[in-house]
């Protein structure tokens, strides 16, 4: 017999037998409607319909991403009609993977009962999937998946473990497009939240820049007690606090608490509202309205903080908070050009303009107050993007944040980048772990420590801290997540480094080198020269120099690897 691995998608009509006895010939021309839209959008992605009976479709895929996506379409299209619609008939689907038999132009076995089985369990409108389906899907799909646990499905003995598609992931510029399975949050960890980004209060979006770097800073205080678990900045910064449901974020993030506020700020006063928000059920703990100077605004950080760990934990865990709490700036005008540097250079993969007009907030913060360290490290942080970086003025100023503050997790980070920039392993260790120590909540400073551990020939210890970081940010960008691919390279998986990097949701110049690499270690040079293909459709001067100008590996001889594969693969010097 002919068998193949094939991702089954079983559609059918909810409570047909009513509706045909209902309004027979209306029904049955609604179901024509359906069956042609199925097939219409299962062959636009990839697919095609095996076998219809009755109120029912059968259609096949080889890529078990295309066929969530079909079932989502198909939904998407089926409920979006107009009202009058003949194919508005409500539709179950199921999707699972399996192993199939080849009947001519049918496929038949356990794998289609199972598929249909699933559908059957299915909600009108829904879309379930199986385990099989889930785990091959979980890494590049932009679909969040609810864990619906065990269920007994008809003639099949074993119990099977179901998920429902339950919509798409958030977007914005920190999408990956992961696909993950959340607990709901009842069952998320106890003293576990995430602070939304705070709204402008009267819409005056000039202050946006104010009310996403309060945010920032209250994240930052909450991470310094030990009892509370806090979602990393760019996880709960794709949420869109208007319209988001507290309890959505609750599932999504994996968190009990969610934080809520809003922040205007008028003349030398700060207004500030916040809530703090059961997700489990969504009702309030508490809410409380600020109004300080603006010259007190710290002070209202450490009273929020304490609140909110107060309430959740039951205790405030302050030993020990005040001796690693960052260095207040004395100027609060550098303060309010720092975060608009910040705005700025969190588009600097848009731009180079972007990075250019950070660096520009960061020196007026610097000329305000010559003190403030943390403007230093962002001056660094910021300029070391540009090709004109002057990396000597560049030590001086990131020396001059720690002398001015020893307790600024950035300004660990990038002192740990910049001495691995320059070859100075041990230094740039300790300045990595200290960041990491400093803000335990850091899903980005985890991720570059990550990159720290491959450069430094430890990457099974970078792919430690990949893990972590995702547990920290379920939606961790993907200049973050690139780093689990480079980091599987250099333990030379090859296989598991392109299935990785082709996971993402989308590409860089630096996956698609990796993934031609390690393509070319696997002697499948067509693969590898589509990978350069694509990398210099991203950046058409793309050379061995510019692919290896940011890698810096400690042994020359990993260097001397990846260059070669790279000339091998037919990218030039």
């Amino acid at each position: 017999m002919e068998r193949r691995l094939a991702a089954i998608l079983a559609a059918d009509v909810a409570g047909y037998s009513r509706q045909m006895e209902a309004a027979e010939e209306l029904t049955a021309e609604g179901m024509a409607a359906c069956q042609a839209m199925i097939a219409e959008t299962a062959g636009r992605l990839g697919g095609r319909v095996f076998n219809t009976a009755g109120d029912s479709a059968l259609a096949e895929f080889s890529s078990p991403v295309n066929a969530v996506h079909c079932g989502v379409e198909i939904q998407r299209a089926n409920t979006t009609g107009d009202a009058g619609s003949p194919a508005r008939l409500p539709l179950r689907i199921g999707v699972h993977l399996a192993d199939v038999i080849v009947s001519g132009g049918d496929l038949i076995g356990d794998g289609v009962n199972v598929a249909a089985r699933i559908q059957q369990a299915a909600e009108p409108a829904s879309v379930f999937a199986s385990q099989a389906i889930f785990d091959q899907v979980r890494r590049n799909s932009p679909y969040v998946f609810e864990d619906l646990g065990l269920h007994d499905l008809k003639n099949i003995s074993e119990r099977m473990r179901l998920y429902k598609v339950a919509g798409a992931m958030p977007t914005n510029r920190f999408q990956t497009g992961h696909a993950v399975a959340h607990p709901s949050a009842a069952a998320a960890r106890r003293g576990s939240l995430a602070v939304l980004p705070f709204e402008v209060a009267g819409g005056d979006e000039e202050q946006r820049y104010f009310a996403d770097g309060l945010t920032d800073e209250l994240i930052l205080e909450l991470a310094r007690f030990r009892k509370l678990f806090v979602s990393s900045r760019t996880a709960s910064a794709t949420y869109e606090p208007r319209t988001v449901d507290p309890q959505v974020v609750g599932r999504e993030l994996g968190v009990r608490y969610v934080v809520m506020g809003q922040v205007r700020r008028l003349g030398d006063k700060v207004r500030i509202s916040v809530r703090l928000i059961d997700a489990a059920d969504g009702k309030n703990l508490w809410a409380e309205r600020f109004a300080r100077p603006w010259t007190e605004l710290f002070d209202l950080l450490d009273e929020l903080a304490a609140r909110i760990a107060a309430t959740v934990v039951g205790q405030v865990e302050a030993a020990g908070i005040a001796e690693v709490r960052r260095k207040r700036p004395e100027d609060m005008e550098a303060y309010d050009y720092l975060l608009r540097g910040l705005d700025h250079h969190r588009l600097g993969g848009v731009t180079e303009g972007h990075v250019r007009e950070a660096v520009q907030w960061f020196e007026r913060a610097i000329e305000a107050d010559p003190n403030y360290g943390l403007a230093y490290a962002w001056h660094v942080c910021s300029s070391s993007r540009l090709p004109d970086f002057d990396a000597e003025k560049g030590f001086r100023y990131i020396t001059r944040a720690l002398e001015l503050d020893e307790n600024d997790a950035e300004a660990h980070r990038i002192m740990g980048s910049y001495q691995m920039s320059m070859g100075n392993f041990e230094s740039a260790e300790h300045h990595h772990c200290r960041a990491m120590e400093l803000n335990p909540s850091d899903a980005y400073i985890r991720s570059r420590t990550a990159a720290f551990y491959t450069f430094n020939r430890q990457p099974a210890r970078a792919l430690e801290l990949i893990a972590e970081a995702e547990t920290l940010d379920p939606l961790l960008p993907v200049w973050c997540l690139e780093e689990k691919g480079v980091a599987l390279f250099n333990l030379a998986r090859h296989d598991d480094a392109i299935a990785a990097l082709n996971g993402l949701a989308f590409q860089t110049v630096r996956s698609r080198g990796y993934a031609a690499a390690a393509a070319m270690a696997l002697g499948d040079g067509e693969r590898a020269r589509k990978a350069l293909a694509e990398a210099r459709a991203i950046r058409p001067d793309l050379t061995v120099s510019l692919m290896l100008g940011r890698e810096y590996y400690r042994d020359p001889e990993d260097t001397a690897r990846l260059r070669g594969l790279l000339v091998e693969a037919g990218l030039g010097e």
